[in-house]
């Protein structure tokens, strides 16, 4: 069989065979930081801008930039850039999130009827929380959150439950990770952490939205084989104010918790009434 042959003068002009710069690829490290760069971004960014924080000219990026926004991995307008959805799109073809999204919907569909809200499910992703599946109210107006959307990991109820029912040392590679999102305030730490330990207590997360006045957030872990995190369960609970009774917000409290134990189950978890 043909043997592959390296040139590694580019990347280890020490010649020397040990450690990581043996097999080097700098074109795709600097894609990848490009990538990087943009999902951390709030705001679309200027080729000078991407070169500037990178510490590379725009020469060194400019060929990389184009190559990916003509593979559809960034969107350009008017000379700025930002990330597109098509790294959701491959992260939602990997099998494991497939399975969860497509054991969800039926239930989610249930969850929308017998509420009368929008429910969305939502997973931890490098430093975010992000909708990997929605349903909408079947009411005539809905409020609810996009398939793809970022929000905050830090003063969400689903980012608080995505990080409550962790243990302490993969909570503090998260909390490390965290991306703040656009008219997000600072967190104070200490009470964060009394947060999180009041939601494990409790397990679930009820909390006035912090972005939307009049909106109650409700989030219930979904838990996998060995009681792992698998991702939240939420509703955005808006109320009627007319003559239509739908259920309240204790009542739709429990039917998201009830779903989220039968997912927690189909997904191959233990978690029994007691949750």
């Amino acid at each position: 069989m043909p043997t592959a042959i390296s040139n590694d003068t580019d990347n280890n002009p020490s010649g020397n065979d040990s450690g990581k710069s043996r097999y080097a690829a700098p074109a795709l490290d600097k894609g990848l930081d490009i990538l990087e760069l943009l999902s951390r971004s709030e705001q679309m960014l200027t080729l000078n801008q991407i070169s500037r924080q990178l510490g590379r000219s725009v020469n060194e990026i400019f060929r990389m930039v184009v190559t990916l926004e003509q593979r559809g991995y960034l969107i350009a307008d008017n000379d700025q850039y930002r990330l597109s959805l098509k790294l959701f799109e491959l992260a939602h073809h990997h099998q494991p999130i497939r399975s969860l999204v497509n054991t969800a919907l039926p239930h989610m569909r249930e969850l929308a009827n017998r509420s009368m809200q929008s429910t969305h499910l939502t997973l931890y992703e490098a430093g975010r929380v992000i909708v990997v599946a929605q349903v909408d109210s079947p009411e005539r107006w809905a409020f609810g959150l996009k398939v793809g959307a970022l929000v905050s990991l830090t003063d969400t109820a689903s980012g608080h439950v995505l990080l409550s029912f962790r243990d302490e040392a993969e909570r503090g590679r998260m909390l490390a990770a965290h991306v703040k999102m656009d008219g997000e305030p600072d967190i104070d730490h200490a009470q964060l952490l009394r947060q999180l330990e009041e939601t494990r207590q409790r397990g679930f997360s009820r909390m006035d939205s912090r972005q939307i006045r009049g909106v109650v957030n409700l989030s219930y872990p979904v838990l996998g084989a060995n009681e792992r995190m698998l991702a939240a369960l939420n509703v955005p609970y808006i109320e009627r104010i007319d003559k239509k009774v739908n259920p309240s917000l204790d009542e739709v409290q429990e039917i998201v918790r009830e779903i989220s134990i039968r997912l927690s189950r189909l997904m191959g978890s233990s978690l029994g009434d007691q949750a």
